[in-house]
């Protein structure tokens, strides 16, 4: 992998910049969509491309790990033949849903022990055995295993476990580096800043992260509960530390407003299930606020989605049409939802790099922003 940073804006830290992979080329800032079990819910690759003009999305190794399990993966040769997604692709390690969706798990200086949440089956997720997973998977771009803590994790509880994630990091980065990828193309390896909401962890973290030279550094258990200001304030912090010749990929976040104000801060990458989950419950981001799709209001709008074209729903659908179809249950509004919320997110980040490119991003952020965050 190779990152190419072209421009920095001058009132702030937001970048613009080329992530180059095997698999094609990443304009950043970049918001990758989410594809959990090896598809984007309810949305088909073909519309990701044309439509949303995704550039990358996620697989979530968990997941793909217990189903479709390895075997069936490594004979289809990875999950891009697989899933037919040609593109560039990123998979996590698997940690935070070991910790997010499994009530029986055990955290050893081994690595986690924990139980399928599919049938209760009995699992081990090493430094090592996660980088296979990832190897098998065969995404461009592979995680560390990291330990996520809650946003009100206790000091000792977070030190500690940042602790455990840095031993762990050191073994994965060996593994990693002791081993090939299997499909004939590239893979890279991105460790995770942790320290939940304490300053001098992050510090502590983020300086053992730099300290390992990886090609991307990934920043970790934040929007996990925390007030945004700490996120905000953690973010800023960190990439005051992490290398600036390198991408910075912030894990699961989150809003649009949440994007644009660590885009100001420095970061690259983004994902979230938001726009997706949000969007088939009938919640649709515009350029000019938000929108309850099932708000009475809407009864009677012939108007667009979003009146400046964000979204190709824009051009096919009326706000009124939407609500008829979200208040009848009909499957092709989370359908319609996802897609214009993807294609928005997707807007976004496009339009954040044309204004740093153009020198005006701080400027048009702080009136976007109380445009984002506005309920219309």
């Amino acid at each position: 992998m190779n990152f190419e940073l072209q421009h920095t804006d001058a009132k702030s830290s937001a970048r613009a910049g080329e992530i180059t992979t095997d698999h094609g080329k990443i304009e950043t800032p970049i918001f990758m969509p989410v594809g959990t079990v090896g598809s984007v819910k309810g949305v088909h690759f073909r519309d990701l491309e044309d439509d949303v003009k995704a550039q990358i999305i996620l697989g979530n190794t968990y997941h793909l790990y217990l189903r479709p399990g390895l075997d069936i993966l490594k004979a289809a040769g990875g999950l891009h033949k697989f899933n037919g997604w040609d593109r560039p692709m990123l998979t996590d390690s698997g940690g935070y849903q070991v910790f997010s969706l499994s009530d029986n798990r055990k955290l050893t200086e081994e690595g986690a022990m924990f139980r399928s949440h599919l049938d209760g089956s009995k699992h081990l997720f090493t430094p090592e055995n996660v980088v296979d997973i990832q190897r098998v998977i065969g995404a461009d771009i592979i995680m560390a295993l990291d330990e996520c803590p809650p946003g009100d994790a206790e000091y000792a509880y977070a030190k500690k476990s940042m602790e455990l994630t840095h031993r762990w990091l050191k073994r994965g980065v060996d593994h990693f580096d002791n081993t090939e990828p299997l499909y004939g193309h590239s893979q890279t390896f991105f460790p995770i800043v942790q320290g939940a909401g304490y300053r001098d962890l992050r510090t502590q973290s983020a300086e053992f992260i730099a300290s390992q030279n990886r090609e991307g550094n990934a920043i970790g258990g934040l929007a996990v509960g925390e007030p945004t200001e700490v996120m905000y304030e953690m973010v800023e912090l960190v990439n005051g530390i992490l290398p600036k010749d390198k991408p910075r990929y912030l894990m699961g976040v989150g809003t649009p407003a949440n994007l644009l104000e660590n885009i100001a801060l420095g970061v690259d990458m983004f994902d979230c299930v938001m726009p997706t989950r949000n969007g088939r419950n009938g919640m649709l981001f515009t350029s000019e606020g938000i929108l309850n799709m099932r708000n009475e209001k809407w009864k009677n709008d012939f108007s667009p989605v979003d009146p400046n074209g964000t979204s190709f729903v824009d051009h096919h659908y009326t706000k009124a049409y939407l609500r008829h179809l979200y208040v009848s249950k009909e499957m092709l509004a989370a359908q319609i939802g996802s897609m214009h919320n993807l294609t928005f997110y997707l807007w976004l980040v496009r339009e954040a790099r044309k204004h740093i490119i153009a020198g005006d991003f701080a400027e048009w952020k702080s009136v976007m922003v109380k445009k984002l965050t506005t309920r219309l």
